[in-house]
């Protein structure tokens, strides 16, 4: 059986061979991201971008390491950090709406504080940028688009 180097290394000339890492390796790496993450969804998400960055980055592999699972773990442990401190920002985000009046009429129905508390956590990254920068930066939609590149 080849190594992992080995396998990398020809996945620089042939990229469809680096899915035998992921063969190899995406259970473990799901496994272990699941016990550290609260939902199967982020740590499917996770798991997903750990194998997309490795891909990405194999040009980097050092070759003399045969076992690529170390390389994997710390991939998807920066993205792990990365997901924990976006988590704590959301809360805190979340806890300082809950203590601010909403800006532009976003609370003029009846528990509009609340409702908007409430689905923060639950929007796409991309989903709870844009209602950020409409409520609190003010933007217009055009310059919400600018912004975001979009």
């Amino acid at each position: 059986m080849r190594s992992d180097a080995q396998v990398i290394a020809q996945s620089l000339s042939r990229p469809a061979a680096f899915h035998l890492i992921f063969d190899r390796h995406f259970s473990t790496v799901h496994r272990y991201l699941r016990h550290r993450l609260s939902s199967d969804a982020a740590a499917d998400d996770l798991a997903a971008e750990t194998f997309t960055r490795a891909f990405a980055a194999r040009h980097r592999y050092v070759a003399s390491t045969r076992d690529a699972r170390p390389w994997l773990y710390a991939i998807a442990t920066n993205l792990l950090h990365d997901e924990q401190r976006r988590r704590g920002r959301v809360a805190a985000l979340t806890d300082r709406l809950a203590r601010e009046p909403a800006s532009r009429g976003l609370d003029a129905a009846p528990g509009g504080d609340a409702v908007l508390t409430d689905a923060l956590p639950a929007l796409r990254a991309e989903e709870r940028e844009v209602l950020l920068l409409f409520a609190w930066a003010e933007l217009s939609y055009e310059e919400i688009a600018a912004v975001l590149d979009v």
